[in-house]
């Protein structure tokens, strides 16, 4: 591993970089395997050895060049994929729309949320963090290849797909009690402001997701992944046939 390829690397860290280079940095073995195999274009690997093949690198190149704590001993430089924004094949289905998630943890947990759950598509506003941060990229434990990230003016992007529009907030209808489909976007606002006034505007049906007991004086709010997944498991759940159900 040469010295300008670490710096390169280390480059990737930043947006901007990624946008010029048109580059992103996986780190793992396993993550790197299912980039392999996904269709992404993996341009260079760099490993100590094990089941990838790639250039050879030291123990001490991998730490200066990881954005991890805790490097691994399998590096890739991975082109970022061009996904096509098409509202008329998102109808039918359920999507997720961020709002301002900045944080790269919830951002990558949320599109391996996506991924459990069958989403295919998320949509995001342009100030929510980028899908392939390295942070994020770790977070999604390789959820990014099978999950479409569109990022945009979620005011003009929603209205396109034209299907019903959930969003949770305190004054909504109880989530667990709420007549629920496969189809439509859930909002998931930031995790400072919530949903924007903005897009908030778009929101068809507001849903609330009560704590318990009801009068419960505890946590203000929840983390916005956490959030993600019981509203996400509620969809599903509602939405599926009873025989199709795991007892």
């Amino acid at each position: 591993m040469t010295k300008a390829e670490i710096q390169l690397i280390r480059s990737l860290g930043d947006k901007q970089a990624r946008l010029e280079a048109g580059l992103f940095v996986a780190e793992g073995a396993k993550l790197v395997g299912e980039l392999l195999v996904s269709g992404l274009r993996v341009r260079k690997i760099f490993s100590r050895g094990g089941e990838l093949a790639g250039e050879q690198a030291t123990a001490k190149e991998m730490e200066r060049a990881s954005h991890l704590k805790t490097p691994t001993d399998c590096l890739a430089l991975v082109e970022i994929p061009r996904h096509e924004f098409d509202p008329t094949a998102l109808r039918g289905r359920l999507v997720l729309a961020l709002d301002g998630v900045q944080n790269p943890g919830n951002m990558g947990t949320i599109i391996r949320l996506a991924d459990w759950f069958g989403i295919g598509d998320v949509v995001c506003s342009d100030d929510s963090a980028d899908c392939f941060n390295p942070k994020v990229v770790q977070a999604t434990m390789g959820a990014l290849v099978r999950v479409r990230v569109h990022y945009g003016d979620l005011t003009t992007l929603i209205p396109q797909i034209g299907t019903p529009v959930f969003g949770t907030f305190l004054e909504g209808e109880n989530l667990y009690g709420a007549k629920l489909s496969n189809e439509g976007i859930i909002v998931l606002g930031s995790e400072g402001r919530g949903i924007s006034d903005g897009v908030a505007e778009q929101v068809t049906r507001r849903l609330f997701i009560p704590p318990y007991p009801t009068e419960s004086a505890g946590a203000e709010s929840l983390n916005v992944a956490v959030a993600a997944a019981i509203v996400c498991s509620e969809f599903r759940r509602a939405g599926t046939p009873a025989a199709d159900l795991v007892t």
